[in-house]
């Protein structure tokens, strides 16, 4: 097993209790599940002993001894198992004494040790889950990154490429020399096409319903390029009836499936489409398939980072379901901020996750205290201010978000310096901080909760102009001032109440 556990847990505040505990210095050492020290003396005897008690394998509740060198006692307890399995041991070195013949400052010893033993164990078991949570939400958020990053890549390109797309059309209609080219895909409700008529088509809006509907069904159903020449042909009595064009639908296939359509059509007066004109509609159907596609897969990719983004919020919110939705809200003001204040779009993204990730920490806080509906006592208030810097603790692992983490682990910070975790002023409090707590304080004044209603925007409004200068930067507070001046559409989205005006 890792030492890393370990690694993170203050063995010397333990070594205190224990001293104080007996009224004189007494050998601590802790050892892993191997035996190997990971607190206390290191010396050959020390080695020795975790061997022994490793070797000895007494893993059940309650205290066991070993006998060093006929001058000392060793008395040590198991720490228990996690679900990775054992933990390890906790072992004291006294004088050595007979069992029949113990001191009696002995039994004191023993109950002191069976509550460090207590303590230390579920510290490791609290910092073992946390890690694990770490990692998940590493790999999670790790992954959410690169879909965010490909989205807005594509979101910067996406006028770019469909003008491309119609390009293609335009070009084909002009070297096919046909009136009209369509590609049309029902299924996701895409009918795009280009002109170069060589007369008007008053009736154009109802062929391009008829190309979505029975032609693509036929397509749909044959599998094969149709060609429509003769007035005369008998298709026409279910396919194109009553319009005077001449067609060719060239289907494009998708894992076996016709899922779209590429249309040539031109006026009936014009030369009939022939086989080589077939060939090029199909060529252009597979060339306009393939970007298309890619069209389709970047949608898709689009769908999964909200699809994703939302189940992020909701395993953040889920303990606490009168603060669901609170992390989008925050986000999105946040952000709103952010770009009111024209932030580069490198702090605009680490602002993002800053402000979508600021309240991860409470994951850890107990239901009870996180969902109390009345006044949380001093105790409770405490695990409540460890948030922040339990969020730091989860995400300080994940490189992308370095930048971001220092907004989710200082939010609570206040302006005057009376705020947690590090008690930080003024602008030595991290800039999207800042930013966050503004957003923050007004959306934890406008929602409900479990012993209130959610106020007003007006109240909101007092309430954070009471506390400039105190708890919130006056120049993040007079930012968000010019952002709800306009009445912005997210007042109603949010159902934020809003007092009517005095007559």
């Amino acid at each position: 097993m890792s030492n890393q556990t370990f690694e993170q847990i203050d063995f010397a505040r333990y070594q205190r209790w224990i001293n104080r505990a007996a009224g004189s210095e007494i050998t601590l050492m802790v050892f892993d599940n191997h035996g190997k020290p990971v607190w206390g003396e290191n010396t050959t005897q020390v080695l020795d002993l975790g061997l022994a008690i490793a070797a000895a394998g007494n893993v059940d509740a309650g205290m066991h001894r070993n006998e060093l060198d006929g001058s000392k006692t060793a008395l040590y307890q198991s720490l228990g198992f996690t679900s990775k399995g054992l933990i390890g041991w906790v072992a004291v070195i006294v004088d050595y004494f007979k069992e029949n013949d113990a001191p009696i400052n002995i039994d004191h010893l023993v109950e002191t040790i069976d509550d460090l033993t207590a303590s230390i164990a579920d510290e490791y078991r609290h910092k073992s889950d946390l890690d694990m949570m770490t990692e998940e939400l590493g790999a999670r958020y790790e992954e959410l990154h690169l879909v965010y990053a490909v989205d807005q890549h594509v979101q910067a390109h996406t006028g770019e490429n469909m003008q491309v797309f119609q390009s293609l059309l335009q070009s084909a209609t002009e070297h096919l020399n046909v009136d009209v080219v369509a590609f049309v895909r029902p299924t996701k409700n895409i009918c795009q096409y280009a002109t170069s008529l060589s007369k008007e088509i008053h009736n154009l809006d109802l062929v391009l319903v008829e190309m979505r509907g029975d032609l693509y069904r036929f397509a749909q159903a044959s599998g094969e390029t149709i060609v429509l020449n003769a007035a005369d042909d008998p298709r026409r009595a279910y396919i194109f009836t009553d319009m005077p064009y001449k067609v060719v639908a060239c289907p494009v296939h998708t894992e076996g499936k016709v899922d779209a359509l590429v249309v040539l059509l031109n006026h009936q007066n014009k030369t009939d489409f022939s086989n080589s004109d077939r060939k090029l509609g199909e060529v252009l159907a597979n060339q306009l398939s393939s970007l298309s596609n890619t069209f389709q897969l970047l949608e898709s990719m689009r769908e999964f980072n909200e699809q994703l983004a939302m189940s992020l919020i909701e395993a953040v919110e889920a303990k606490d379901p009168y603060t669901r939705g609170h992390s989008e809200r925050v986000h999105h003001l946040s952000m709103e901020i952010g770009k009111a204040m024209n932030l580069p779009a490198d702090e605009l993204e680490d602002l993002h996750w800053g402000s979508l990730l600021h309240d991860v920490g409470k994951i850890g806080i107990p239901d009870a205290v996180l969902c109390k509906p009345s006044r949380l006592t001093k105790d409770e208030y405490t695990f409540i201010m460890v948030h922040p810097e339990r969020s730091y603790e989860i995400l300080r692992h994940i490189k992308h978000l370095d930048k971001a983490v220092l907004g989710a682990r200082h939010h609570q910070e206040m302006y005057d310096g009376k705020g947690y975790p590090h008690g930080l002023k003024g602008e030595r409090i991290p800039l999207h901080a800042r930013i966050i707590a503004v957003a923050d304080t007004y959306d934890s004044i406008t929602s409900s909760r479990a012993y209130r209603a959610g106020r007003s925007h007006e109240v909101a409004m007092q309430e954070i102009e009471r506390v400039v200068g105190t708890q919130l930067d006056p120049a993040i507070v007079e930012v968000f001032r010019q952002v709800v001046a306009p009445e912005p559409e997210w007042l109603q989205r949010f159902s934020i109440r809003r007092e009517k005006a005095a007559a």
